[in-house]
């Protein structure tokens, strides 16, 4: 009986099993009667990343139309897009709700399962992958390949190795290296000559040089609603305050042109409406009335309600000389400069970028340099923001990757 490996015990990983699991007379004509399938993995359990995700509300997809949600991969549209036509948000809350999770579409166009937690899905999940013969080996590091092509496994028992005719390596990022993805595969595959872009933070805070004063008092504050801005991108939302910057949904949507910025010019600036709906002129006009004897403070509180961080924001960022003037003020407030000075840790991110390039696979997501060998989920080199987008490619490659493999095994037999 053929085998598979599958190194990775995250969604792309299950997702890949569960195609190999499958019946598979339509897809090898007969040639093979299943597959042996083995899932292997570095922690202690599986799905760790994917339970941490969905603490705060599982996010699982998103409902908006399908080529709206394919813009989302930015350069690697081209690449996702197949994906997607074949197992998109539609294809994956059919999916859920055969393992009898039902999912529900929230104000904002996300997806989350009707409990809003992650464990009952993976429990249903690995519940079935089990029950159609799926090995799952945890505690399993892995370390590369013997001299004669066996993977090398670390255990609690000492290093083992294991045979497989077919290997799907789904190892994830570099972030959150306590759940398991740890990016230690960057070296293993690079030293083969695979092509691998450096791994990079994505959906991430950055560092902003507060003054202390304003660290101590703002720290954990939220700052909405506010349009922030970088070239192209325009983006209304929320974020919060750091002790040492700024994180939030909207930074992570704006972290990639961010991150970019630094790296390309070594410095990056967020311009920031801090009173959306209001024109320039009618923030001219109210803050042209007298101010008398109030203090800045009272008198941005009084005149446009502009109080708290927000007035806090003003007084770190802006020019006192820019304060005096009503003209001014009004262009500071439509228009403020937040200058990032770097991204947080990889570890820190909500997700990666970088990892093994489209271009060294092949439609099905084999190596073409390694035949028998497909990698999927977030270890490829593409990036999405959050909102259902990471989960949604991570599953939707697995699905191929897992495909792919049948088809290359049933050509080899």
């Amino acid at each position: 009986m053929p085998s598979v490996a599958i190194i990775g015990g995250g969604p792309a990983g299950l997702m890949a099993a569960e195609q190999l699991a499958a019946p598979q007379e339509c897809f090898l004509q007969g040639a093979v009667n299943g597959l042996k399938v083995a899932v292997f993995d570095a922690m202690p359990s599986l799905g760790r990343k994917f339970l941490m995700a969905g603490k705060g509300g599982m996010n699982i997809t998103h409902a908006e139309p399908l080529h709206d949600f394919k813009a989302r991969y930015g350069n690697r549209q081209a690449q996702i897009s197949p994906l997607l036509d074949v197992f998109g948000p539609e294809q994956l809350r059919a999916w859920i709700s055969e393992l009898g999770i039902e999912t529900f579409v929230g104000t904002s166009g996300r997806v989350f399962p009707t409990e809003m937690k992650a464990a009952p899905l993976l429990r249903a999940w690995l519940h079935r992958l089990r029950g159609q013969g799926v090995q799952i080996h945890v505690r399993h590091r892995w370390l590369g390949w013997t001299a004669d092509g066996a993977l090398r496994f670390d255990t609690p028992s000492g290093e083992v190795s294991h045979h497989a005719d077919a290997v799907i390596l789904a190892l994830g990022g570099g972030s959150w290296a306590r759940l398991g993805s740890d990016g230690a595969w960057v070296p293993l595959l690079a030293g083969i000559g695979i092509n691998v872009v450096p791994l990079k933070p994505a959906n991430c805070g950055f560092d902003v040089a507060w003054s202390h004063h304003f660290s101590d008092r703002f720290a954990g504050q939220p700052v909405k609603p506010v349009i922030a801005r970088i070239g192209e991108l325009r983006q209304q939302g929320e974020f919060n305050i750091t002790a040492s910057g700024v994180e939030g949904g909207l930074i992570y949507t704006m972290s990639a042109a961010l991150r970019d910025a630094l790296a390309s010019n070594g410095r990056a600036t967020l311009t920031l409406d801090l009173v959306p709906g209001r024109s320039l002129e009618r923030l001219t006009a109210e803050l042209s009335r007298p101010q008398g004897r109030d203090s800045l403070a009272n008198h941005l509180r009084r005149r446009i309600g502009l109080e708290g961080v927000k007035a806090g924001l003003l007084r770190e960022l802006c020019p006192p000389a820019q304060l005096t003037a009503a003209s001014g003020l009004a262009a500071a407030i439509k228009a403020l400069p937040l200058p990032v000075t770097a991204t947080r840790p990889l570890d820190e991110a909500i997700s990666t970028a970088g990892g093994v390039v489209f271009e060294a696979l092949d439609e099905t997501l084999m190596l073409k340099d390694r035949p028998g060998m497909f990698a999927a989920g977030e270890m490829l080199d593409w990036e999405a923001p959050t909102g259902g987008y990471l989960l949604t490619a991570c599953l939707s490659s697995g699905r191929a990757a897992g495909l792919g493999a049948i088809r290359w095994l049933s050509g080899k037999l």
